[in-house]
């Protein structure tokens, strides 16, 4: 209490009166200022900014009507088989030879396109509707390639036309040959089943893979050609991989969503 005392009786005292009362140090008013310009800058930032955001999944490079399996329409003992795995047919061609009670039959391919797998072998026994192959609906060879993106159904609609795709193929060492370079065609909107990609793939464990974590959506990509590479398609390294790509070959996608600006993060 004395000391208080003290206090204010120097501060009335008249020798004191003429000097200038600090409120603030020079240290303090910088601080504000620079509180000031930064609070100023992001506000400017969320306005007319953007944020760019991606969506990644799983994919696969294929052709772009898909496969077809292949299923025998009687049963009875393989007793040859006619076509080879890899080998491309035309619609209607001889694909196995099956004993039937009524005599011998021939299981023949639905639409032309080439044999990706061959399920059955001679010897076998095999009832109506066993899967005996898939075949890929691509009858030339020079028929561009699609990936298809099994994007999560929450993130469909968040992706907008034409969007750029990054895609990191699994038979390519992505740290020398970079990532496959691609852009959105289309968006389906209807989730997939694991039976529909199946379907569509000619492959009932892809079908499982793409639908572990829920029913997906599939995004077609086009790819980006390019004249100056070995595989006919652009790369974010110069040259690409010395070698073409192969249809079935699974990749990861990154998919570009479009960008926001950070006030609509705070906006309803």
């Amino acid at each position: 209490m004395q000391f208080r005392q003290q206090a204010l009786a120097k501060l009335q005292s008249p020798e004191e009166l003429d000097l200038p009362v600090r409120l603030a140090r020079p240290q303090g008013w910088l601080a504000l200022g620079v509180t000031v310009v930064v609070m100023a800058a992001a506000s400017v930032w969320a306005v007319t900014g953007s944020v760019t955001s991606t969506v990644s999944a799983q994919a696969i490079l294929t052709h772009g009507q898909g496969s077809y399996l292949l299923q025998s329409p009687v049963a009875g003992q393989v007793t040859a088989v006619l076509a080879k795995q890899g080998e491309r047919l035309p619609a209607n061609a001889p694909v196995l030879k099956v004993r039937t009670a009524q005599g011998d039959s021939v299981v023949r391919t639905v639409a032309a396109g080439r044999v990706t797998a061959l399920a059955a072998t001679i010897g076998q026994i095999i009832q109506t509707g066993t899967n005996v192959a898939a075949v890929e609906k691509a009858a030339h060879a020079f028929d561009p390639l699609y990936a298809t993106v099994y994007v999560p159904a929450e993130s469909a609609a968040a992706i907008p036309a034409h969007a750029s795709v990054d895609l990191t193929v699994s038979s390519v060492p992505t740290q020398r040959y970079g990532v496959l370079r691609g852009h959105v065609k289309s968006v389906d909107r209807t989730a997939q089943s694991a039976q529909s990609i199946a379907a569509f793939l000619g492959d009932s464990q892809l079908g499982e893979q793409f639908t572990k974590k829920g029913r997906p959506v599939a995004v077609l990509v086009e790819l980006d050609k390019a004249s100056g590479t070995k595989s006919g398609y652009q790369w974010s390294s110069a040259d690409g991989p010395p070698y073409k790509l192969d249809s079935m070959t699974l990749a990861g996608g990154s998919i570009r969503l479009a960008d926001q600006r950070p006030v609509d993060w705070l906006l309803p």
